[in-house]
């Protein structure tokens, strides 16, 4: 029978600069797979508040039009480049089709240098917080050397190395450009409904307060978002650290996540990878 930790045995005898991508895979699709998925969420939504993003993202009417849409095409991408190898041919078609879809437009690489390490650090300090357990250090240094070279593959420049200087870099550029803009309040509006769809449905009712209480106070400020009441972050506190104590006494999962493929309600009856984000 699996144990709880064999994975974590597993990943601390691999090296993080040559086997980043297994260890990534063991940390999302084995261990943390809805830790890391609402994670994700939170990094995403968290790099719309940005005001040079915000203006390109209301400006093409994409997010506000389809903001489903837009998701499952960003997360089945994301998930695909993971899921085959940086290396393999449907790696590289997931690569180009990300490619393709900045194409586009004219970014700021201090902006797509931020987003990448909210990928990074986001998860992990979830984790740190929510986690069943705590990610090691090989799993920290995974995620900051294989979103490097996912950067680097899509032409940013200057991407800090390793963790602790991504870390840095994400609360430095943070604090010079997280703020308000009507543009960033706009999209979260439109995007919440996103994350109420993560919440049971008998608290859904609930949900916009829950949905404050996993925003931080910067974050907060930017989106124009209240205060949510005590009840609503005491609740989601408890309720996550409450889950991982209980996760942590569960039997490990027995198959990977998306080990049928990857599902998505805008492709109902699947996708094909070389037209995912096509509009």
């Amino acid at each position: 029978m699996r144990g709880r930790f064999d994975n974590l045995r597993r990943i601390e005898r691999l090296d993080p600069a040559r086997d980043y991508e297994e260890i990534h895979r063991l940390t999302l699709f084995h261990d943390f797979p809805w830790d890391m998925r609402l994670a994700f969420n939170l990094a995403f939504n968290r790099s719309f508040a940005l005001p040079r993003v915000a203006r390109l993202l209301v400006g093409t009417g994409e997010i506000v039009r389809e903001p489903r849409k837009r998701a499952d095409d960003t997360g089945i991408i994301m998930f695909e480049i993971l899921r085959g190898g940086l290396e393999t041919p449907r790696g590289r078609v997931a690569l180009r089709r990300l490619n393709e879809a900045h194409r586009r437009f004219e970014l700021d690489n201090g902006d797509s240098t931020y987003v990448l390490a909210a990928l990074v650090v986001i998860p992990m300090r979830f984790l740190r917080r929510y986690g069943w357990r705590a990610p090691s250090p090989h799993e920290r240094e995974a995620a900051a050397v294989y979103y490097r070279e996912v950067g680097r593959r899509m032409g940013v420049r200057d991407i800090p190395s390793g963790y602790a200087a991504l870390a840095e870099f994400f609360d430095a550029y943070e604090r010079e450009h997280l703020v308000h803009t009507p543009e960033a309040e706009r999209i979260e509006r439109v995007t919440r409904d996103l994350l109420r769809g993560r919440i049971p449905g008998p608290l859904r009712g609930a949900a916009d307060a829950l949905i404050g209480a996993l925003y931080d106070e910067p974050l907060r400020t930017a989106y124009a978002v209240p205060r949510p009441p005590l009840w609503a972050r005491a609740g989601v506190h408890l309720a996550l650290r409450a889950r991982a104590v209980v996760l942590r006494c569960s039997r490990p999962r027995r198959e990977p996540l998306f080990a049928d493929g990857i599902k998505a309600k805008s492709y109902p009856q699947g996708y094909d990878l070389e037209s995912v984000g096509t509009r």
